[in-house]
C-alpha cells in the first residue's frame, strides 16, 4: 500500500512544481514582452526617435512599476541622441569617462546590472553595452534598483548622472516626448484635478495637530496643473513644505501646492485651469513623494476632498 501511495504522492508533487514553473515562466514572458506603456508618444517623438529605438524605449520600461518609456528616451536623447551620436564610445570604444554604448554605460556598471537582472532575448550573446536592446533594458533595470521602483525618479536619473542640470534635462525631454493628456475634467466654475494621485493623509487631526490639507500620493517628477484660474502669490522655498507654490483665484480661495520638487511658474504670474506649474517632489517635512494639498478660502481651510465633491469632482485617484 505504502508504494502506490508514495508514487501518487511524487505525482502530485511533479505536477504542482510543473504548474509554478509554468507560471513563472508566463510572468517572464510577460515582462519580457514589455506590456503597455505608461504614455503615448508625442508628435515630437515620432519624429525624433528611430523606430527601432522607441519600440526598445516601450517595450523595456514595464520591466520597472512606475518607470515610462519617455524617461528611458529622454536619457538616450541626451546621452547619445539615441545612437545617432558620431563620437567615441557610442559605437566602439569608450569615451573619456570610460562609459560605452548609445546608453552610455561604463563596463563594470554594465556587468553588474546584467549578472544582477538576465536581459531578455533579442540582443547579444552574451548582452553588449553597444547592442540597442540590451543597453535600453539595462537602463531600465538600473533606473528601477536607483529609485525609479519607489516613485524617486529625480534619485534614479541622478544616479545615472551626479548632477541636477542633467536630471532636469532628461525630465524636460520626456514630458516634450509624450503625448499631450486629454483636456482633464473640469467643474461648471473651472475646477480642474491639480494631480492624478492618491489619497494618503487626509484633512484633519495628525499627530497631535491639524493637518491642513490632503496628500495626494505620486511618484517624483509628476504633473502638478493649476486647480482653477488665479495669480501667483509664491513659488519658491517655504519652511517645512521645502518648495511651494500658492495661487490666489478670483473669489479668493488660496490653493497651496506643497513638497514640488520644481515649480514652472513665478510670482505674479497668471495662470489658468490644468496649466503645468510644478512637479511632484519629496522635499521639506515629507516622508514619501506626494502633493500637499491645500484650500483656503475667506473662512478659512476647508477639505480639500470635500470641497471637489461638491463640484462633482473625485479628487483621490483611490477613491
Amino acid at each position: 500500500m505504502l508504494r502506490p501511495l508514495l508514487t501518487a504522492a511524487v505525482a502530485v508533487a511533479f505536477l504542482l512544481i510543473s504548474l509554478i514553473a509554468a507560471a513563472i515562466g508566463a510572468v517572464s514572458a510577460l515582462l519580457g514582452s514589455g506590456g503597455p506603456a505608461t504614455s503615448d508618444p508625442s508628435p515630437e517623438a515620432l519624429a525624433d526617435i528611430p523606430a527601432d529605438y522607441l519600440a526598445l524605449y516601450r517595450r523595456a520600461a514595464p520591466l520597472c512599476p512606475g518607470l515610462d518609456w519617455a524617461v528611458l528616451a529622454g536619457i538616450g536623447k541626451v546621452e547619445t541622441n539615441h545612437g545617432r551620436l558620431d563620437a567615441p564610445g557610442v559605437h566602439s570604444g569608450e569615451n573619456a569617462a570610460g562609459a560605452g554604448g548609445p546608453m552610455q554605460f561604463l563596463q563594470p556598471t554594465f556587468a553588474a546590472i546584467t549578472a544582477k537582472h538576465p536581459i531578455p532575448p533579442g540582443g547579444g550573446q552574451p548582452p553588449s553595452r553597444y547592442d540597442p536592446h540590451d543597453a535600453i533594458h539595462a537602463a531600465a533595470y538600473y533606473l528601477c534598483d536607483s529609485g525609479a521602483r519607489n516613485g524617486d525618479l529625480h534619485a534614479a536619473i541622478f544616479a545615472y548622472n551626479h548632477a541636477d542640470w542633467y536630471v532636469n534635462k532628461v525630465l524636460a525631454q520626456a514630458q516634450r516626448y509624450r503625448a499631450a493628456a486629454a483636456t482633464p475634467p473640469a467643474s461648471a466654475d473651472g475646477w480642474v484635478l491639480p494631480v492624478a494621485g492618491r489619497c494618503s493623509s487626509g484633512f484633519g487631526p495628525r499627530y497631535g495637530q491639524f493637518h491642513q490639507g490632503q496628500d495626494l500620493a505620486a511618484p517624483i517628477g509628476t504633473p502638478i496643473v493649476a486647480a482653477a484660474e488665479g495669480t501667483v502669490l509664491n513659488a519658491g522655498p517655504a519652511s517645512g513644505y521645502g518648495l511651494w507654490v500658492r495661487i490666489q483665484h478670483p473669489d479668493g480661495t488660496i490653493s497651496t501646492y506643497g513638497h514640488i520638487n520644481t515649480s514652472h511658474v513665478t510670482e505674479g504670474q497668471h495662470v489658468t485651469p490644468g496649466q503645468p506649474i510644478a512637479e511632484v517632489g519629496n522635499r521639506g517635512q515629507s516622508t514619501g513623494p506626494h502633493l500637499h494639498f491645500q484650500l483656503d478660502t475667506r473662512e478659512g481651510p476647508v477639505d480639500p476632498v470635500a470641497f471637489y465633491e461638491q463640484k462633482g469632482l473625485h479628487l483621490c485617484a483611490n477613491s
